[in-house]
């Protein structure tokens, strides 16, 4: 594996911006990393809780929802789509938030080598002393959640684990997606998800139309690879809001080596629960779930996976 990370730093010719506090939090610091891939230059936003702090530590990759206007997925200032950063503050977290380049992630042939500039990423945190190599994870939504099951089937040797939201996997993938070993997964998808069905289909996303698997089918490999059993332990969400029109359920595969699990949003459409909806395409997006936290959601399957 070190070989990997040093191969990677050699890759890419990467620069630091300065770094400066931000978002108004004394534990906090912000800055842009440029990096070259391929002949073309990409940038990251960073941000580092409790930055003197000079151990490795836990990162979170988060891929947006690509696209000039994310339909139905909710952003917060920095535009990541999960609003993170209050979670996981007070917990020494880093934080990188990538770039699409024109706004929409390389889920086809051809291309940004979108694969490429994320394990270029990897590469130089680990090399820097930022990122604890052996706690790394990848958090996509809609089209960027397309883009984390690639990485998270072809990742194992650089990911600890993946959270994937409202996205399955296309059916292309599906056929090859075998992880090289056991990798912590979660899958947050509604039922009645009109973009992305649940139960595998065509999607309709701005810059993805091709058919998926279903949720369970997506969850599959990484059951297969972490040695899961058939059992589920299933958990039902209080009802903190009886008037939105859906309810949160979290299944937890048992006898697995590393967590793998599904937050099924019984009734949700293509929002995330617990956050603002920012669409296009009003009510077309579906119903949005506010008995839950998607960002408490995350790091809690974070904390799991890490301990």
């Amino acid at each position: 594996m070190g070989h990997f990370f040093s191969a990677l730093a050699l890759a890419a010719s990467v620069s630091l911006a300065g770094i400066a506090p931000g978002e108004n939090r004394a534990n906090a610091a912000t800055g842009r990393i440029s990096i070259e891939v391929a002949g073309q230059k990409r940038s990251v936003t960073l941000i580092e809780f409790g930055r003197l702090k000079r151990a490795p530590r836990t990162t979170i990759i988060v891929l947006r929802s690509g696209g000039p206007r994310a339909r139905g997925v909710s952003t917060d200032r920095r535009g990541s789509g999960i609003g993170l950063s209050p979670v996981v503050s007070a917990a020494g977290v880093v934080i990188a938030y990538p770039d699409a380049v024109d706004g929409r992630w390389s889920l086809g042939e051809g291309g940004a080598d979108d694969a490429g500039f994320i394990k270029a990423i990897v590469g130089k945190l680990v090399a820097d002393g930022i990122a604890d190599k052996r706690r790394i994870f990848i958090a996509g939504v809609s089209t960027g959640g397309i883009l984390a099951l690639r990485l998270a089937c072809d990742g194992a040797d650089y990911l600890a684990g993946a959270a994937v939201m409202i996205a399955n996997m296309p059916d292309k993938l599906a056929a090859s997606c075998k992880p090289a070993k056991p990798m912590a997964f979660m899958l947050m998808n509604g039922t009645a998800d009109p973009l992305m069905p649940f139960a595998g289909g065509k999607a309709d996303l701005g810059s993805f139309k091709d058919n998926v698997v279903s949720s369970e089918a997506t969850l599959a490999p990484f059951a297969a690879a972490a040695g899961c059993g058939t059992e589920r332990a299933k958990q039902e969400m209080p009802d903190r809001d009886p008037n939105d029109g859906s309810r949160a359920v979290l299944e937890r595969l048992s006898g697995c080596k590393t967590p793998v699990e599904l937050m099924r949003i019984d009734g949700g459409g293509h929002t995330l629960p617990g956050r603002p909806v920012a669409s296009d395409r009003g009510t077309a997006v579906g119903a949005q779930n506010n008995d839950i936290s998607t960002p408490r959601v995350i790091w809690d399957f974070v904390r799991r996976a890490t301990h």
